[in-house]
């Protein structure tokens, strides 16, 4: 039986944020390098449990999504600021956000220098990047590993594509999704369009979170795609007829724009925004430079830690792609 090609694509600035959080690394001068060298550390435990054959690294934009504000100029609007979960602090608070943008300079560097694709577009969120990449002709017949905490994602999984969420500790499938939301993935960016995603900014039908829309609009469960013309009508004529059920019919137009802006079935890039990606994807050269890598982790004050599965594998899908 021939081996299913398995690609690793991992929502960087979730991962990256996650790691300068919850990482106290510092290095041999004091500086804090949490974020890179543990983003470095959750990359290769997760290579190490998925063994991909290719690995895409997707990065939001600078300015975030252009078209998302256009529709909401709200949108992501009173974000907190990412702080160190830790009392231990050596930096003032501007040199601090100075160090978090130089740990992920640094990163993007320690990347370029492995065999992997990163993808990073101005204005476009990675959300649409890896979205675009589950759809990629090239990548048809791969199993995909989408690897962030974000729920937007679950509207991606298929027979094909899974969802591992590192904080939770899960890894979600279609069948799962379905079993344990009672809305299935083709349907998930309406339940989220109705019941709004504070996170983002983006309010919702007033008191109806995804529980009461999978109790209320059962079909959102069936495996197919259920648009607002039929939540409406059913919400119109439905015998038992709830609050719920009014709510959503006094609110078309928040779940409406909503939509527009969660939905990644359609991913928000331009033609050209996705020739690049494709490109960047199709004609990667595989290249593994380990002795610039571990150069830089010793001017990087990275200190003993074991490297080896991380770099058995880049090794691993050098050798795969020139064979």
């Amino acid at each position: 039986m021939k081996k299913r090609n398995r690609v690793l694509i991992i929502d960087a600035l979730n991962m990256y944020f996650r790691a300068y959080i919850v990482d106290p690394s510092l290095s041999s001068n004091g500086q804090p390098i949490g974020g890179m060298k543990g983003f470095l550390k959750i990359f290769q435990k997760t290579i190490r449990e998925t063994k991909p054959d290719r690995i895409i690294i997707a990065w939001d934009g600078a300015g975030g999504s252009r078209k998302r504000k256009t529709i909401n100029k709200s949108y992501k609007e009173g974000r907190k600021p990412i702080r160190l979960n830790r009392d231990i602090r050596n930096l003032s608070e501007n040199e601090e956000i100075e160090n978090k943008v130089w740990q992920q300079t640094r990163l993007v560097e320690y990347l370029n220098n492995m065999p992997i694709s990163q993808i990073m577009l101005p204005e476009i969120e990675a959300d649409d990047v890896i979205a675009y990449v589950t759809q990629m002709p090239s990548l048809k017949d791969w199993d995909k590993v989408i690897v962030s905490n974000d729920k937007d994602f679950f509207q991606l999984c298929d027979e094909r594509t899974v969802l591992v969420r590192p904080t939770q500790k899960v890894v979600l499938n279609e069948s799962r999704i379905v079993g344990e939301y009672g809305i299935h993935p083709l349907n998930f960016a309406m339940a989220r369009a109705i019941a709004g995603d504070k996170s983002d900014n983006l309010p919702g039908v007033p008191g109806v979170g995804l529980p009461t829309i999978a109790k209320r609009l059962p079909f959102l469960a069936d495996g197919r795609s259920v648009f607002i013309e039929e939540i409406l009508e059913f919400c119109e004529n439905t015998e038992n007829k709830l609050k719920v059920h009014t709510s959503i019919l006094e609110h078309e137009e928040i779940i409406l724009e909503n939509y527009q802006i969660m939905q990644l079935y359609a991913p928000m890039m331009s033609p050209q925004a996705k020739n690049k990606t494709r490109f960047a994807i199709d004609s990667a050269e595989h290249e593994f430079n380990k002795t610039e890598i571990i150069k830089m982790m010793a001017e990087d004050g990275f200190g003993d830690f074991s490297w080896t599965d991380l770099f058995s594998r880049m090794k691993k899908i050098v050798v795969d792609s020139a064979s």
